[in-house]
């Protein structure tokens, strides 16, 4: 891995400008606005641009459910460790009303659910955790819901 990509992925904030140079969310006018250091938190917002709005005029459903994809993934990864597998399993959103103007998600992993995954998984276990992420509008009102599982087992 090349130099200059070791040093920013080792830190949050070099992690939170990579995904907002990374072409998928740039193209979506995705933007990761917060990343804590401890990767207990992270909030990601999305702009309606002329680019990310379907035919009536809303965000597409994609580019919803794409603000959202990597972000437990990353965030459980980090927390983890190298020592683990975290894939991501499967996902169902639910659109709830139309997506317009500014919408953004916020994600949180507590150092308890963290320390259960870990201990299911330091037994051998197969371990599928499940999160719950709403999409929001810009008054606080609910476009959509995501459920998504993740696979974790520890790395042999």
């Amino acid at each position: 891995m090349r130099k200059w990509i070791r040093r920013y992925i080792s830190s949050a904030s070099g992690i939170r400008r990579l995904l907002n140079w990374y072409r998928p969310y740039r193209g979506a006018a995705i933007k990761v606005t917060a990343l804590s250091k401890d990767f207990t938190y992270a909030r990601v917002e999305m702009r309606q641009r002329w680019y990310n709005s379907n035919y009536v005029g809303t965000h597409f459903g994609g580019s919803l459910y794409s603000m959202v994809d990597p972000m437990f993934m990353l965030l459980l990864m980090r927390q983890l460790g190298p020592e683990y597998i975290v894939w991501d399993k499967s996902a169902h959103i639910d659109f709830k009303r139309p997506g317009r103007g500014c919408v953004y998600a916020e994600f949180r992993l507590t150092p308890a659910q963290v320390d259960d995954i870990k201990k299911a998984a330091d037994q051998g276990e197969r371990v599928l955790p499940e999160w719950q992420v709403e999409v929001m509008d810009e008054h606080n009102k609910v476009v959509a819901r995501v459920d998504k599982t993740l696979y974790v087992k520890k790395k042999s």
